[in-house]
Formats: structure tokens, sequence, C-alpha cells
């Protein structure tokens, strides 16, 4: 019971970790010269991966590779439909199509390299796996996807940079202390009951990614764009789950295939065919909609599919 208790708890204090990390490592990055845009592109963006990084880093060294897979790829299907499916609902999204439509392309080369690079058996290969060498490859387009936001915000199309509070040194690095250790306390404490409700309850492994984790490590997002949807400010809605998508697959998937090789489950290869089609469906709407809006019938239809594709893996189980 108390590890079902920490599993719960462990969301929490890793979402709190997350931004206790980026606040302390935003501060100090100020303190020390760097410009808010550098600090809003490169800190704040990893700070809203930093909850999958930490639970699938964790993952790997467990050598859980349905967990790390699972989770990637359930956490960018529930960005999609889930939290711009809600955030529609509550108030139409503007998408902008000269800001991401850039990303939207680079999102599309990602979940195509995931396919890609995890079927190795259809490419000659002895086993299906996402090895070292395929991690270095994502970190590459890392690199690439770095340089376009760079670029993006040179030539004014990169926006709402949030600002960055400047704290006193020790209380800034004692934040950023703090949420580091809430990080790896909370990851370790999902992962544990990741795994005993996969023992206990005769789940796969696949499948509490998919589900648990990928919902759990998803929910400062859902905060954030509930929020904003109040505030009637999701302009930025579609650009921020774009660029979530991609550190995820890039910089999560690429760190936690160094750690340990991801090996496929051949069952996940329906979950990222789902997750390909669903980036399509948002390419839709970023490219050839003409009044590039989501909009509340749009998004039920978002949030419909989400639960029809949790009914399936239950019913998959």
């Amino acid at each position: 019971m108390l590890d079902y208790i920490l599993f719960v708890f462990g969301f929490y204090i890793l979402a709190k970790g997350a931004s206790l990390l980026v606040d302390g490592a935003s501060s100090l990055a100020k303190r020390f010269g760097v410009s808010e845009v550098v600090i809003g592109l490169t800190i704040v963006a990893f700070g809203t991966s930093a909850p999958e990084l930490v639970v699938n880093v964790i993952s790997s060294i467990k050598k859980s590779s349905d967990l790390v897979l699972g989770n990637i790829v359930g956490s960018n299907i529930s960005n999609i439909l889930l939290i711009l499916g809600f955030t529609a609902l509550i108030y139409p999204i503007r998408v902008i199509k000269k800001a991401v439509w850039r990303e939207m392309k680079l999102n599309i080369i990602a979940v195509l390299a995931v396919l890609i690079l995890a079927n190795d058996v259809f490419f000659g290969g002895q086993q299906n796996v996402i090895a070292r060498s395929d991690g270095i490859i994502l970190l590459l387009f890392l690199v690439l996807f770095m340089y376009f936001m760079f670029s993006s915000y040179k030539m004014g199309a990169a926006e709402n940079i949030e600002d960055i509070h400047v704290y006193k040194t020790p209380k800034a690095v004692g934040a950023f202390l703090l949420g580091l250790v809430g990080l790896i306390v909370g990851g370790k404490w999902i992962v544990n009951g990741a795994l005993l409700i996969a023992n206990n309850f005769g789940f796969s492994e696949g499948f509490v990614g998919l589900t648990l984790l990928a919902l759990g490590t998803s929910l400062p997002e859902l905060a954030t764009s509930f929020a904003a949807a109040y505030k009637k400010n999701v302009d930025i809605a579609v650009g921020n789950v774009i660029g979530s998508n991609i550190f995820n697959i890039f910089a999560v998937l690429g760190i936690s295939s160094l750690v340990y090789p991801v090996s496929l489950d051949t069952k996940l290869n329906v979950d990222i065919l789902f997750l390909i089609f669903v980036t399509f469906v948002l390419s839709y709407f970023v490219a050839f909609k003409e009044e590039h809006k989501i909009k509340r019938r749009h998004g039920f239809l978002f949030v419909l599919m989400y639960f029809t594709y949790l009914i399936f893996l239950f019913i998959r189980g």
C-alpha cells in the first residue's frame, strides 16, 4: 500500500521538482548574463520534459524498455489529443502557421524516426531495438531542432518567451538542488510503483507506460493549458505541444537509449502508428486548414479519439 501511495504522490513531487529546477536554473543563468531568449529556448524547454526524462532514465537503468517507449509514445499522444482537445473545448485555439510549421515538419520526422529506428528487423537487423547509436542520431536531430528554434526567434517567429524571475544566488541554488532531488525521488517512486502495478495486476509494462505514466507526466502541461484556456491565451498551445513532443523523442528517448538500449515489443508498433496518425491530423490544422483553428468540435473529436484509444488499450490489456 505504501508503494501505491508513493506512486501517486511521486507525480506531485516530480512536477514540483521540475518547476523548482527550472526556476533555480533560469535564475542562475540570468545572474550570469544569459539572455531570457536562450533560457526560454533551452532550460525552460528542457524543463517541461524533465518528468519524462527522469522517469525514463530510471526505467532504462532498471532495463524496463516497455516503460520507456510506452511513456514517450503515450505522452505524445496525450499531448495532442487530450491536452489540445480539452484546451479547445474551453476556448478555440488559433494556430500560428508561420511560428510552428517548421517545428511541425521536425515533429513528423521525429515520429517516423521512432518507427524506423525501433524496427531493425525490417531493415536486416537481428532484433528490434533503439541502440545507443540510434540515440546519438536522435540527439543530433535535437541539435538541429535547437538551431531551428534560435533561427526562428531571430526571424521574429518565436514569441511569448516568459520572463525569468531572478532570485538571490543561495535561493536559486537551493531551488535547483531541491528540484533535482524532487525529480529523482519522485521518478524513483513512480517507476517502482509502475512496475509493481504491472506485476500485481497482470498488465504489461507497455500498457502502464502508455496510460498511467503518460497521463501522470503530462499533468503539468495539462494544468498549464487549462489555465491558459481560461485566460483565453491559447495561441501558443499548439507550438508548446509540438515542442514538447519533439523534445520527448529527440532528447528523452535519445538519452534513455544511451543509458540502456530500448528494445521494442512489436505490439507497441500499433501505438507508434497511432501516434504518427494523430501527428498528421495535427499537421492538417497547422498547414492545410484554411482557418488554422482548432475549434470546440475538433477538441471534442480529439478527446473522443483519446478515450477510444484508452478503451482499446484496456481491451488489449
